[in-house]
């Protein structure tokens, strides 16, 4: 990806307090049931790979519902 490029993460994403997002936890049971390693992630922990990725700044937003977003650009 070019320099100024942007990623764009849009997901269930669970809060990082684990406190809220109801339908992020079922989702990540759901993927811990039908896969040997599956789950849903916070956005810090998708910022964090990001940054270990590469890219210079991350952010995250609640979207509607239980969607969220992490944007990183590299």
């Amino acid at each position: 990806m070019p320099r100024g490029g942007a990623l764009i993460v849009y997901e269930s994403i669970i809060d990082d307090d684990r406190r809220e997002n109801v339908f992020g936890f079922l989702m990540s049971l759901k993927m811990l049931i039908e896969t040997q390693a599956g789950a849903d992630h916070t956005a810090a922990e998708c910022a964090e790979w990001m940054r270990q990725a590469g890219f210079r700044s991350t952010r995250s937003a609640h979207l509607v519902g239980p969607e969220s977003m992490v944007v990183g650009i590299k």
